[in-house]
């Protein structure tokens, strides 16, 4: 009985899991390459990608919440979480486990060097905590390689 509490929350908050897996649903231009790799790294650490093709991602940043501030490529959800361009899937997953009180985490820009973005001249990057006032603090820095 406890286990189905448990799965009932889970659906209930948002947290779909399909095989076990948290579902990454991504809003993106149809025509971007990047955000396509960087939804392969994403599955390949684990979560299920759903791509939604939107012609307007801005729109639909604003749309899901997000502050236009941390803008980047695509914005996706992932249970009552949004990620916003290229944040690594190790930063994801430690949110989904420590459930901080957030509107979820922002890699603004497409910084080289940064899952989808890869490149030779990697630059370090952050990943933002964004709270639900809209205030960034640094969740995790990545040097450059």
């Amino acid at each position: 009985m406890k286990l189905y509490a448990l799965l009932c929350a889970a659906l209930m908050s948002g947290t779909a899991l399909a095989a076990g897996q948290p579902v990454l649903d991504v809003y993106k231009s149809p025509y971007c390459g990047c955000c396509g790799a960087w939804e392969q790294h994403m599955a390949a650490a684990g979560f299920t990608v759903r791509s939604h093709p939107v012609q307007d991602v801005p729109a639909q940043r604003q749309k899901l919440g997000m502050p236009e501030a941390y803008g980047s490529c695509h914005t996706a959800r992932v249970g009552s979480y949004l990620i916003e361009g290229h944040v690594p899937a190790a930063d994801v997953q430690r949110l989904l486990a420590e459930q901080p009180a957030a509107i979820g985490l922002a890699v603004p820009g497409m910084p080289q060097g940064s899952p989808g973005m890869d490149s030779l001249r990697a630059q370090a990057y952050d990943t933002l905590l964004i709270g639900k006032d809209g205030q960034a603090r640094v969740y995790q820095h990545h040097p450059a390689r």
